[in-house]
């Protein structure tokens, strides 16, 4: 019996993996750590290394880590952590599938002497080639519903030009581009009153739509420092197995709270 699956524990990320997970038996990994001390986490720390070296190798093969970082200004210069992360996470033996930019609608704090920060990276770590890729196609096409420009032409081996088959109308949508653009803030990433106890939350969309493009319906997903629960809550909601990992007790009665209202949605 799988009894890692759809549960809460409490502790250290790697112990518990270490203690009760079995190799390669996660489809997805979305989560976001406490990196460069930005937030104040009751006094928790974490040990990156540690972490990042049990989700290798709790992570199935075509499986997918969404580490989603950023870097705090100390003295003036960036501590480019989120690129420490990116560069350990491979030499540990994960493809950098993808660098990807969660873009934000605003800043927390405004810069006198640099551009306003609005981003963090979302580093998408394979495990070998992602078996799933379910690509999101919002992004609209201007061009839509007209024929494509030119002739599908191909060379014979005669170096003649040979016309191929018809090509399709432009779709409506095309796939997005690997920077979201995502509203956030208060009321705004969720609508779970009690999710805003934590300091830092990412909004619900940005887990379902990691989780939509990387599993599908009965694939397991683990967030290792899942505070709040919202990558839990969506996976519950879009029928995967899911189980979240916090050292805070305060945060778990969060996340449970929120993955039952999820529950009873879906009931």
């Amino acid at each position: 019996m799988e009894e890692y699956k759809n549960r809460l524990f409490t502790g250290k990320a790697e112990e518990v993996m270490a203690d009760i997970f079995p190799d390669d038996c996660i489809d997805l990994t979305v989560t976001s750590p406490p990196y460069d001390k930005l937030r104040d986490y009751k006094g928790y720390d974490f040990d990156f290394e540690a972490i990042a070296d049990q989700l290798y190798r709790v992570t199935k093969p075509g499986g997918v880590v969404v580490w989603v970082v950023g870097d705090q200004t100390i003295k003036g210069s960036e501590t480019l952590t989120s690129f420490k992360h990116a560069l350990y996470f491979k030499e540990i033996g994960f493809n950098v599938h993808d660098t990807m930019i969660y873009e934000k609608n605003g800043f927390s704090n405004p810069s006198s002497n640099r551009y306003h920060q609005v981003f963090e990276y979302m580093f998408v770590l394979s495990k070998g080639a992602p078996k799933t890729f379910n690509p999101i196609k919002d992004k609209p096409n201007i061009w839509a519903g007209q024929e494509c420009w030119g002739k599908n032409t191909k060379r014979t081996v005669e170096g003649d030009l040979k016309e191929g088959k018809k090509r399709k109308p432009v779709s409506e949508f095309g796939m997005r581009y690997n920077i979201w653009r995502i509203n956030a803030g208060g009321n705004i990433s969720t609508a779970d009153k009690e999710a805003y106890e934590h300091p830092a939350i990412f909004p619900e969309s940005l887990a379902h739509d990691h989780i939509v493009s990387w599993t599908n319906p009965g694939d397991f997903v683990l967030d290792p420092m899942c505070g709040s629960g919202t990558t839990n809550k969506m996976a519950v909601l879009l029928n995967r197995d899911t189980t979240g990992i916090d050292l805070s007790p305060e945060y778990l009665e969060i996340a449970l709270s929120r993955i039952q209202k999820a529950k009873e949605v879906k009931e």
